[in-house]
């Protein structure tokens, strides 16, 4: 009997083994090895992906970022390297403290220089006398400068009551570092204390690429086409989230050169970016009101639209666009 039931035991195993080794050899296209420094499709060695530095190890967002891996738009933005690993965003506890103070500038992750314009809204009782106390560190948390936000409103509320401060700071060491706003605590209670902290990074360490940005150009389409758009390059700090950084430079709008040139955009001044996710293949953007405002006419929203379209396809991750204002997509930008 004990003979019978080691038989079976190693006729299961030699099965598990058979099944796992055809799945090896065979694999799938998520599927991947490192070899000599490059990830490997199992099924397929001769094509490595145009990534180097798989044996290089990974920890967090940033290396994975830094390694040239995928970056997954969503909020926090995620990386994700062949092998399957995920690594989010390190965006300090924005999301827990949305309820109680919101930065609009500097943003998480952004990359700023002295002096620095800190704006946002925060909860009436985050100030005391009006003001609360911020202060900024290099990631070794050598403190770099300080300064006192002050409200922009009546801050006798529990409402949300703009504030602004111009933070001047040293020259760093070292490449990033974090923004605090200090909830006010005049009492010293521990219990009270609060804090909003911000990851940044510093302008002396920023490298740069070039991003696309398409317009409109009376010169290469003098018979007005409206949906042909034509690029130009634009030199942008380096950053996990590149889509965003070549629409920041759309909206900006031909320079003076490039309108010499022919160029010229379809979009209205004051569009600003609310939301930008890029996942499966899909970018999906939401805009403030000001992109459709006083917008007529089908030729210049197919204008509008394949500039962003274009924009955001020039990303190999960017297959589909998705346009809302407010949550709305079906009716925007209609003629």
């Amino acid at each position: 009997m004990k003979k019978i039931i080691l038989i079976i035991g190693i006729l299961i195993i030699a099965v598990g083994l058979a099944i796992f080794g055809l799945r090896f050899l065979s694999g799938d296209e998520d599927s991947w090895l490192c070899q000599n420094g490059e990830w490997v499709k199992h099924g397929n060695p001769s094509s490595p992906v145009p990534v180097e530095g798989c044996d290089k190890i990974i920890s967090n967002f940033d290396d994975c970022a830094a390694a040239g891996y995928p970056i997954m738009e969503t909020y926090p933005s995620q990386c994700v390297t062949p092998s399957g690993e995920r690594f989010i965003e390190n965006i300090g506890n924005e999301l827990e403290k949305m309820d109680l103070i919101r930065i609009n500038n500097p943003r998480p992750n952004q990359i700023i220089r002295s002096p620095i314009v800190i704006e946002g809204e925060a909860r009436g009782n985050w100030f005391f006398e009006a003001s609360f106390p911020i202060v900024i560190l290099d990631t070794n948390g050598k403190i770099l400068g300080r300064a006192i936000a002050q409200a922009q409103d009546e801050w006798m509320t529990t409402d949300f009551v703009p504030f602004k401060a111009i933070l001047a700071f040293e020259s760093p060491a070292i490449s990033s570092g974090v923004l605090i706003l200090e909830k006010d605590n005049p009492s010293g209670l521990p219990e009270n204390d609060d804090q909003l902290s911000v990851p940044v990074k510093f302008e002396a360490f920023a490298k740069s690429i070039v991003v696309k940005a398409y317009f409109n150009n009376s010169k290469m389409d003098p018979e007005a086409s409206c949906n042909k758009v034509f690029s130009v390059d634009r030199i942008v700090f380096k950053t996990s989230a590149v889509a965003r950084a070549a629409l920041e430079e759309l909206l900006k709008g031909p320079t003076a050169e490039e309108k010499a040139k022919g160029f010229f955009t379809s979009i209205n001044s004051g569009v600003k970016i609310e939301k930008l996710t890029v996942e499966n293949g899909v970018a999906k953007v939401e805009f403030n009101e000001q992109l459709e405002f006083q917008v007529g006419g089908s030729c210049r929203v197919s204008a509008i639209r394949w500039q962003i379209i274009e924009t955001l396809r020039q990303f190999p991750a960017v297959k589909d666009v998705v346009i809302s204002i407010n949550g709305r997509t079906e009716d925007i930008l209609q003629p």
